[in-house]
């Protein structure tokens, strides 16, 4: 559960809102070049979902089959700080506040820290969440028209110093743009699991209080610190 919220959620967050709505003559790439330019902050609502394939005993005419729904809130501010509320079916919140990355999960009543920046470094989060252009880390290439929307594919770009070859755990990062929002993610695994997260009810460039991003666990909670 946890293992795939995060690793969903810090991919995930490649998707995440540009200012002014563009007009859909504009290409996927250029509406998503936009959006990181021009979005400081957004919220919304998400619908995440983990797909696979039929398996052999299966029907295989229905497609990838749901195996796992989560529904929530999320609210971000560049650079860095991110809050992905998991509500449905259960309540965790991961928590990015610039320094550190937390996980809390209230049925646990336990909260993890682990220093944000190894963890968000080998993700699309870092791009979008943050100051550095988005073409620094990936090739942007054109995809289809589907679902109402046209779709990128980030290819991140290959460097020869990077000590850990393999960071990112998708073989394919694709985002779904309709009118200058990324409005769908989809994130491709080497065994073919799919991730597919879709926002709604974003608001851009929003206010956001001071403590906006600032997490105290409760009482009583168990706290873990990880190096």
């Amino acid at each position: 559960m946890t293992r795939f919220l995060i690793a969903a959620i810090l991919s995930i967050a490649s998707i995440l809102f540009s200012s002014a709505a563009l007009s859909q003559t504009e290409s996927a790439s250029e509406q998503l070049r936009q959006f990181v330019r021009n979005s400081k902050t957004a919220e919304g609502d998400f619908v995440q979902q983990q797909l696979r394939a039929p398996k052999a005993n299966e029907p295989q005419d229905k497609g990838l089959k749901v195996v796992r729904q989560t529904q929530g809130h999320f609210v971000f501010q560049r650079p860095g700080r991110f809050i992905w509320d998991t509500q449905k079916p259960y309540e965790q919140k991961l928590i990015a506040d610039g320094r550190q990355l937390i996980l809390w999960d209230k049925d646990l009543n336990q909260a993890t820290f682990r220093p944000a920046g190894e963890v968000l470094a080998s993700t699309p989060a870092a791009i979008l969440f943050g100051e550095t252009s988005l073409e620094q880390h990936f090739d942007l290439v054109e995809g289809e028209e589907r679902l109402g929307m046209k779709w990128v594919a980030l290819i991140p770009k290959k460097d020869p110093n990077a000590k850990n070859k393999n960071d990112l755990p998708y073989t394919k990062i694709s985002i779904g743009m309709t009118n200058g929002l990324p409005k769908a993610l989809e994130l491709t695994d080497g065994l073919g699991s799919v991730v597919l997260v879709t926002l709604d009810k974003i608001q851009l460039n929003v206010n956001l209080p001071a403590n906006r991003f600032t997490f105290t666990p409760p009482a009583g909670a168990e706290v873990l610190r990880l190096n």
